[in-house]
């Protein structure tokens, strides 16, 4: 059995695009920590199975299968998606990836952790934090006068002294505090006094019930520039700062169990005498405190972190405010005086995954009344308003969570992970109820109950490991994009932390920074270009392809919304010796996510397959655009039955991965894989130029006409059908 005769588009689109919706609901192990652009799960089960197992795909997903024996690597672990459900289906695994902390978050998401022991130190260390700093992050319901409640976030501004007239003036882009979708009234603060308004109409809000300003949605301050309330001069900013702006602290919203039952909405509150006594406490007691756990180290140049070094951020300390620093020194403390080592590691985790959301650039989600974490957007997106969590979490009477990014939706979510990995389940749709499909007999970690798995993680470059010929079933990867992301220099705001309190032993926490040179990221500050992408992933994937068995596949997702990306793929898989015997479509990010939403992204991976051996689908061979045309078509109607609308990115990734696939064909006899890199580019270009521009091949397929019915030849086919229509070997 293989890929190409037995995965099936529609029923795993369905399932990922499902998963993509709140992926933490069905493959909770990626609560262990943030890592970027994971693939579904549900993908790649389906594609390790597909390979595999006997029998319809979807019997095989909804139930227990054993792979031991069956060998699977990947080069690019990243978050660890492929590994983990390789791992999980029995298989020995071998991961590798040049950030140190992509090895560091697998191998906590694979280690075998005792659950209710971490559990018991994660509380005791929020209670001892509940006792050191518990009272700064307390304050008083105005509109119930009770005393003493938690509060859920501070909301704060940057301030900025006027050019002209040295007053300090507010840089509000607008003064909308909550919406009314899930708060009764629109909140605004006036611009006057600071006071918080409801309001039901936010076109016309009327004036400031405190002061009688006339109250409004916009700000001044816009595309760096703010007008002086006092003298009306135009500042610009940042301008030319050498350190970070200050804050000012104008809103908070906090929570009242006592009165939450009968109250509407959720409670906010203009700050008062005692909140602001209660930060300058924390600020002074921070100014005593002698830090052995914070890090000093500057932030380097970098094509996100340049954007830091512009609004005056030097060092990543820089980044919080000294209420947070003081709660993550605490932090630190106590996690350092933790004896179980296991479970030091895992606590010192947390503490990475927390500092997403306990630092000044989170901002604050006006719609959803919740914190947007650091990465919200995959960058350093440097706002005019940000949101402080509670440091500690607020946990109400039943034992939930209350808001997001304190210490206890950490450690909940990240048990939740773990207990997880010894009892794996899959979500199943019967009509509109989801049904949680228990996997009685598969598991993930390197042991559990006296059973051993075969687990090798590395911090290293997948081009400089040496493999035995023969010794991998299987390569299963998501490379990097080329250029979408820039790990290294995001994950170095959590590195640099973990490096502190773990300590330079861990494998690559010797370096001073995640990145390297070697990273397959174009990347401007580090003059990294397609070449560099091209070069490095043809190393990656002749290395891989070298220790596959005879016909083994090496299978990979991929999409970007240019076709030069998909040159270097095209010329990689024919550098390592591999032919492409299928480009399916699948998708693999949630639509609705920040840093796509509204863009021209596509949402759907072409998912790759590549073998030195073996036979593709004649169908599946073109030689002119309306074939092609046929062919997407099929590939959309069958996301479309899966519940997505293909948009056109969705229709460009889907057409460069075909276009990719038919020039690695008409390339494959008389590869020189020993050309310059621009020459082989340059090759492999003019290959796909034959059936015309990319872009107008997508334009064409987008006014093709009407649909052609779908054919259950061209894909999960049985053999019978297979040997009808004629595959082609290579």
């Amino acid at each position: 059995m293989s890929i190409e005769r037995r995965f099936d588009v529609s029923l795993v689109a369905e399932m990922a695009l499902r998963e993509k919706q709140i992926q933490q609901n069905y493959r909770p192990i990626i609560g262990v920590h943030k890592w970027f652009a994971r693939r579904p799960g549900t993908l790649f089960r389906a594609m390790i199975l597909s390979e595999f197992e006997k029998g319809p795909l979807e019997d095989a997903f909804f139930r227990a299968n054993d792979l031991s024996g069956i060998r699977i690597a990947d080069p690019f672990m990243g978050g660890g998606t492929p590994l983990i459900e390789a791992n999980r289906l029995g298989c020995s695994v071998q991961g590798f990836d040049i950030n140190p902390m992509s090895a560091w978050i697998v191998r906590e998401e694979i280690e075998y952790l005792d659950v209710a022991a971490y559990e018991r130190e994660a509380r005791a260390l929020i209670a001892a934090l509940h006792t050191e700093i518990g009272g700064y992050y307390r304050t008083s319901c105005p509109l119930y006068g009770d005393a003493d409640v938690p509060v859920k976030s501070f909301l704060w501004v940057k301030v900025l002294d006027c050019e002209a007239c040295g007053k300090s003036l507010d840089l509000f882009p607008g003064y909308l505090v909550a919406e009314n979708r899930r708060h009764p009234k629109n909140v605004l603060v006036c611009p006057a006094c600071g006071d918080l308004n409801e309001v039901n109409d936010r076109a016309s809000p009327g004036d400031c019930t405190a002061c009688g300003t006339a109250l409004a949605q916009i700000g001044p301050a816009r595309r760096g520039r703010c007008a002086c309330p006092g003298c009306g001069h135009s500042n610009v900013y940042p301008g030319k700062v050498r350190q970070p702006l200050e804050h000012r602290l104008f809103a908070i919203e906090y929570y009242n169990p006592k009165r939450k039952a009968g109250h509407k909405g959720r409670f906010f509150k203009k700050p008062d005498a005692e909140d602001l006594t209660r930060m300058a406490e924390a600020v002074e007691r921070w100014r005593r405190t002698v830090p052995s756990f914070v890090p000093d180290q500057e932030i380097l140049p970098g094509d996100e972190t340049d954007r830091l070094h512009r609004w005056g951020y030097a060092s990543y300390r820089d980044m919080f405010n000294p209420r947070q620093l003081l709660g993550l020194e605490l932090s630190c403390r106590l996690i350092s005086e933790t004896g179980n080592r296991r479970i030091r590691h895992a606590l010192a985790t947390n503490l990475s995954d927390l500092l997403r959301y306990q630092n000044m650039l989170c901002r604050y989600d006006t719609m959803a009344l919740k914190s947007l974490d650091i990465f919200s957007v995959h960058g350093f997106p440097v706002g005019l308003v940000q949101c402080e969590s509670n440091f500690m979490g607020i946990v109400d009477g039943g034992g939930s969570n209350v808001g997001s990014g304190g210490w206890s939706n950490i450690a909940g979510k990240y048990a939740k992970a773990k207990r997880y990995c010894g009892a794996p389940f899959e979500v199943r749709r019967h009509g509109s109820r989801k049904i949680r499909v228990p996997i009685d007999g598969e598991w993930i970690g390197e042991k559990l109950n006296g059973s051993r798995r075969e687990v090798a993680i590395s911090c290293k470059d997948a081009a400089d490991v040496e493999l035995a010929p023969g010794s991998l079933d299987a390569v299963f990867t998501d490379p990097p994009y080329f250029g979408n992301v820039q790990y290294g220099e995001l994950m170095d705001f959590c590195y640099v932390w973990l490096r502190r309190l773990i300590g330079d032993k861990a494998e690559g926490f010797d370096r001073l920074s995640t990145r390297s040179p070697d990273e397959l990221t174009g990347n401007v500050t580090e003059e990294r270009g397609l070449e560099h992408f091209t070069e490095g992933l043809s190393a990656v994937y002749s290395r891989m392809a070298s220790g596959l068995t005879p016909g083994a596949p090496l299978v990979f997702t991929y999409h970007h919304n240019k076709p030069e990306p998909y040159y270097a793929v095209g010329v990689a898989i024919l550098d390592a010796g591999l032919v492409c015997s299928a480009s399916l479509p699948c998708p693999a990010e949630m639509g609705g996510s920040i840093h796509i939403h509204g863009t021209a992204s596509s949402i759907i991976d072409t998912v790759f397959v590549c073998r030195a051996s073996g036979a593709t689908v004649g169908r599946w061979l073109f030689d002119t655009p309306e074939r092609l045309a046929a062919i997407v078509t099929e590939d959309l109607t069958r996301l479309e039955s899966a519940g997505r609308t293909p948009t056109q990115g969705d229709r460009r990734c889907i057409v460069f991965g075909h276009l990719t696939r038919m020039a690695v064909w008409k390339l494959r006899k008389g590869w020189n894989r020993v050309l310059p890199t621009t020459k082989k580019l340059a090759a492999f270009a003019e290959a796909v130029s034959v059936y015309g521009k990319p872009e107008q091949l997508v334009e064409h397929v987008g006014t093709a006409g009407s649909k052609v019915p779908l054919q259950s030849s061209l894909y999960a086919t049985t053999a019978s059908e297979e040997e009808a229509r004629g595959a082609v070997s290579f």
